[in-house]
């Protein structure tokens, strides 16, 4: 393995063809926590599906159903279900699969549509005005660890989130700048792969509504499920304004809504994600129990 975060992460999104029309990555185990990235499995879903479409479609929309935790160190295979290919849309269903104690079990579910290009009206959510631009703004890593620091691929300036309004509501729980910490290659479908592994990013805690209800410190957060939509190309590997706002907290579950917009203003793509968010007694808190700080997926 490349010993640079950024080539490594590069390598992880790439999936290899099996004899039998599968995919299939090694999945080493990175050490980040008990359960694989959800991003990472996300992507490499998107990668499979691309392999298996014409060139002229780029994806415009994927949902995906996190099913199982995925165990790091152990190969994940990746079926792609042709649906459809229509004159102006294809259709993709990917389901990603580890070896079970009885049988391969799924662990994540991808649907994704592809569009060829076509022209249209122009018309976007403007970024933000109250941020600070991205050489403004202050060295922060949030909830990256600084011994993490040097060995994940990307940058991040965290931002926290907006300042409650007279309502009680955040307009945004989660704003972060973020990319990549080195240039990667002119792929556009790559391009897309690595906004879905940087989409999960933080997500749970941007379904979190930042009140007493929900103690940071006693959460247990996990992806449900996790939807993008593609509007324009944006870089990985130049600043992007990634800002999530809770729209619901109920029943343990919070669902945030977001965008990415590059560091020019071009709003590249927009975000759902629903999370798990429990609130675990402390006292009978197992030493088991996954966390929202299990892993970067939390």
């Amino acid at each position: 393995m490349p010993p640079d975060p950024v080539a490594r992460l590069v390598e992880l999104l790439t999936v290899v063809p099996d004899d039998d029309g599968r995919f299939r990555v090694d999945n080493p185990d990175r050490g980040f926590g008990r359960r694989v990235f959800g991003g990472q499995v996300a992507g490499q879903a998107l990668r499979a599906a691309y392999a298996t479409v014409a060139d002229d479609r780029r994806v415009h929309s994927l949902h995906g159903y996190f099913l199982r935790p995925g165990r790091p160190g152990v190969p994940i295979v990746y079926e792609v279900d042709q649906i459809r290919d229509g004159a102006s849309f294809t259709t993709r269903t990917v389901v990603a699969r580890q070896p079970g104690e009885h049988a391969d079990e799924a662990i994540f579910e991808l649907s994704a549509s592809f569009h060829v290009a076509e022209s249209g009206a122009d018309y976007q959510q403007p970024m933000a005005a109250d941020v600070p631009s991205p050489e403004e703004a202050p060295e922060d890593w949030g909830f990256i660890p600084p011994d993490a620091r040097d060995v994940v691929p990307m940058e991040i300036k965290d931002l926290g989130p907006a300042p409650v309004d007279e309502r009680g509501f955040f307009p945004a729980t989660r704003r972060v700048w973020m990319r990549l910490r080195d240039e990667v290659p002119d792929d556009r479908g790559l391009h897309e792969a690595l906004l879905v592994f940087l989409s999960d990013m933080g997500a749970v805690m941007g379904a979190r509504a930042p009140i007493p209800e929900n103690p940071l410190d006693r959460l247990m957060g996990a992806s449900l499920d996790h939807a993008m939509w593609f509007h324009r190309p944006i870089r990985p590997d130049r600043w992007f304004l990634y800002e999530l706002r809770a729209v619901s907290n109920a029943g343990s579950r919070g669902l945030a809504v977001g965008t990415m917009h590059a560091a020019d203003g071009t709003l590249g793509v927009s975000v759902a994600q629903e999370a798990l968010l429990r609130v675990i007694d402390p006292d009978r808190r197992q030493a088991s129990t996954p966390s929202l700080e299990d892993g970067p997926d939390a």
